[in-house]
């Protein structure tokens, strides 16, 4: 540790631009390895950092009120300055200064972007105004859908069988409710898992009751005088009625207030190196600004050095973690981030856990247990080699898979041994073709 990078600990001002799981980890993280100087943390929203999974489950099934979602603090942050409830809206390289919304500037020494993501709402504004229209991103949005959940409409519209449009779907049908749900791709979470084991996913939804309508859009939402939701119209023609429409379409990453700021920023987010740092419009890398969390675009060296963009809880606190020490470390100290990705999602009874990208592959291959039983875990690989694997009640077998993904060990991989499937035969993963 260099003299300057001491006086920086002790005299500093650190800036977060995001009240969110990375900005909290990575103020205690701060705080942790010694930072003692000024930390000012810059929320759009007007409460402290909060859990946002349990808004899709707990909250929405009634087991807990969406106010009791607050992030535990696990590092003492009372001398933190709190700027909650202004949203930045510009941000000055030369000057190092963050502008707010309610004109006020923020100067900062180092600066760390946790702006986060939030939902992308319906394409028709007039139609996304109509009472019983809702997407489900903040705790508001989550407090707004359980009160329109429990006045027991007739039929629910979820758009998108992605992890937040099925989680919901689950959640309606475990509160009675019935449940239409219109995913444009072949099956639930096409983009995520592949159609493959999507298929997978499809059957449990129908076998639940659910009205799922694969390779079918949403194409008006009609509502009546009184400006209530009372019909959805399809591209097939079909229409339905319904009293309220879930719009569940994936993310859009808070990049608009640095449009003008010189960094590297695009619709998959801010673009770092490994160690978190931000990268200019020119490509050349910043001293002074990191990013962290679902706003963060990096180079995976598992995944052949592509930028990639994750939205998973695990990446947001380990992410923020190295970003946070990074902050405060020579350039001989700083630490890359390489932590392979990890999610889960509860559905339909069923626990799903991954680790890897299955996203990056062209194959699956079922390793073990039985897909009729809902029992499995599918290895996925690319070119070869194994990038991620799937588990559908089986979690207990992923730390052995992901061992092997660290190793960049062939596909099909080496089996534990145990519940194998007769024959090991890999197939298409079926993943939609998208261009960044």
């Amino acid at each position: 540790m260099t003299q300057v990078e001491e006086s920086f600990k002790k005299n500093g001002h650190i800036v977060i631009v995001g009240a969110s799981l990375a900005g909290l980890r990575a103020a205690e993280t701060l705080r942790k390895e010694g930072f003692i100087g000024k930390l000012t943390m810059i929320g759009d929203e007007p409460y402290e950092p909060y859990d946002r999974p349990p808004l899709s489950k707990q909250v929405l099934s009634g087991w807990i009120p969406a106010d009791h979602t607050t992030l535990p603090r696990l590092q003492p942050l009372d001398d933190v300055e709190w700027r909650l409830g202004v949203a930045a809206t510009g941000l000055d390289i030369a000057n190092k200064q963050v502008q707010l919304a309610n004109g006020e500037t923020v100067a900062f020494d180092r600066l760390l972007i946790a702006t986060g993501t939030r939902a992308r709402p319906w394409f028709k504004a007039n139609e996304a105004a109509l009472k019983g229209v809702a997407v489900l991103r903040t705790r508001d949005d989550a407090q707004y859908l359980r009160q329109l959940l429990g006045q027991k409409p007739r039929r629910v519209l979820i758009i998108g069988a992605g992890f937040t449009g099925s989680e919901i779907a689950s959640v309606c049908m475990d509160l009675g409710l019935s449940v239409t749900v219109a995913e444009r791709g072949e099956s639930p979470l096409f983009g995520a898992l592949g159609g493959e084991i999507g298929s997978v996913a499809a059957q449990l939804q129908r076998q639940r009751g659910v009205d799922l309508r694969c390779n079918t859009m949403v194409s008006s939402l009609e509502g009546d005088a009184s400006g209530r939701l009372r019909e959805a119209h399809f591209s097939d023609g079909s229409s339905l009625d319904v009293d309220v429409a879930i719009v569940a379409l994936g993310a859009v990453r808070n990049t608009e207030w640095l449009q003008d700021s010189g960094l590297a920023v695009g619709k998959m987010g801010v673009t770092c190196d490994a160690g978190c740092r931000a990268f200019n419009i020119n490509g050349i890398v910043t001293d002074d600004i990191f990013v962290a969390g679902d706003v963060a675009r990096f180079p995976h060296p598992w995944y052949g050095y592509q930028l990639v963009a994750l939205e998973h809880w695990g990446n947001a606190v380990a992410q923020a973690e190295v970003a946070a020490h990074n902050m405060l470390s020579s350039q001989a100290e700083c630490r890359p981030y390489l932590t392979i990705p990890a999610f889960w999602s509860l559905q339909f009874g069923v626990n799903i856990k991954c680790v890897g990208l299955p996203s990056f592959a062209d194959e699956v291959v079922i390793m073990q247990g039985s897909v009729e039983k809902r029992q499995f875990v599918a290895v996925y690989g690319y070119q070869g080699r194994a990038v991620a694997a799937v588990s559908f009640d089986h979690g207990r077998w992923l730390p052995f898979y992901e061992k092997q993904i660290a190793a960049a060990a062939p596909f099909p991989p080496e089996s534990p041994s145990f519940d194998i499937p007769t024959t090991l035969q890999p197939v298409p993963a079926r993943f939609p073709h998208v261009l960044v």
